[in-house]
């Protein structure tokens, strides 16, 4: 039987304090203790110093070091309208599914809808989310209770960012999206060579002119005609306030009251609503019809020929954009840093992707 001398036993081991984390990292008790709790409000080179202390020291276990050491990912919500435009409920949907795109940047992303075209639902979204949220990326209304939220937030230190449609004169830190202006002249210019050097009568639809971009896209069209295509006319211009039933409704109107029509430019979403009525009018190959927007209903009006071309831009990369830009204010860095402009890409039925 083996016999331990007691008296000659280690002396058991001390364990470290946080006061001697903080000695050893050369900081103080209060520095340490916000370091190693994930509290912010200090230099990156003087958290290392202290992480690396605690793993010397064996204050923490290694994995709850590290762990400590990882910030917590950013909370970002996406707001968009409520609705029946297809493009921005699969702008929602790739949130909901890009959780690995995101991770890179440390980013968690949750999307929430609001009621379409109204302002104070949107400036409301805007309060509630902010208090929780560390930035909101969202598809903007032109409204003076939108710019007072917009403005609330960033003086409580949470930045925005518009998506798809911006807002003027307010505290928002980038917008993310087409030239709308040179998406409603390529719209103009797209159907004007469709038709020809005749004269000819065309319309537009738009989702709600209380959408900067769906303004610009409009002013765009009308200066370009004004520019160089004097012969054509636009004869109306209706809000289907991106509602499928609604462009339905509005577009048999228009092919009742001008039944020359030779072209529509729907400046929203929902073009399905359009191609049902010139199906049921027989004037699906007659009349040009141009929209935005690559989802599966319009991607299917292309391919038989109800629509002649499609302006869009990727969901993803547009999603990456506004992720990238608050990744880069949380680094300190300036927040177009990286982030490409939108590009858009006019599709027909031939480069189809």
């Amino acid at each position: 039987m083996m016999v331990f001398d007691v008296n000659n036993a280690p002396p058991e081991r001390k364990l470290a304090r946080l006061a001697d984390v903080a000695a050893r990292a050369g900081v103080s008790t209060a520095t340490a203790d916000r370091v190693l709790n994930r509290r912010p409000g200090v230099r990156a080179a003087t958290a290392q110093k202290v992480f690396k202390a605690a793993i010397e020291l064996d204050y923490l276990p290694e994995q709850e070091v590290y762990a400590a050491a990882t910030p917590e990912p950013m909370r970002l919500v996406f707001l968009l309208p409520r609705g029946s435009n297809r493009y921005l409920r699969m702008l929602g949907d790739t949130v909901g599914y890009a959780h690995e795109h995101f991770a890179p940047l440390n980013a968690k992303c949750q999307v929430e809808y609001v009621d379409s075209f109204n302002p104070d639902a949107l400036a409301q979204a805007l309060a509630k989310h902010g208090k929780r949220a560390d930035g909101i990326a969202f598809m903007a209304l032109e409204h003076p209770v939108v710019r007072e939220a917009v403005n609330a937030l960033a003086q409580q230190g949470v930045p925005t960012v518009t998506l798809i449609s911006d807002i003027a004169n307010c505290a928002r830190t980038a917008y993310v999206g087409l030239d709308n202006r040179a998406a409603g002249r390529t719209a103009g210019y797209l159907i004007a060579r469709f038709i020809g050097s005749r004269a000819a009568h065309v319309a537009l639809i738009a989702g709600s002119r209380h959408y900067r971009a769906h303004e610009e896209r409009e002013s765009g069209f009308l200066q370009l005609y004004a520019e160089q295509f004097q012969a054509m006319q636009v004869v109306d211009l209706r809000e289907g306030y991106d509602d499928a039933q609604r462009n339905y409704e509005q577009t048999r109107q228009l092919l009742e009251q001008y039944p020359q029509l030779a072209g529509i430019y729907n400046i929203g979403g929902a073009s399905d609503g359009v191609a049902r009525a010139l199906k049921e009018a027989g004037q699906q190959h007659r009349v040009v019809f141009i929209g935005h927007g690559l989802t599966p209903d319009t991607r299917a009006l292309l391919i038989d020929g109800t629509m002649d071309a499609v302006i869009t831009q990727s969901p993803m990369e547009a999603l990456m954009s506004c992720v990238r830009i608050f990744s880069n204010l949380r680094d300190k860095r300036s927040a177009m840093n990286g982030v490409e402009l939108a590009r858009s890409q006019v599709i027909f039925r031939e480069n189809l992707p």
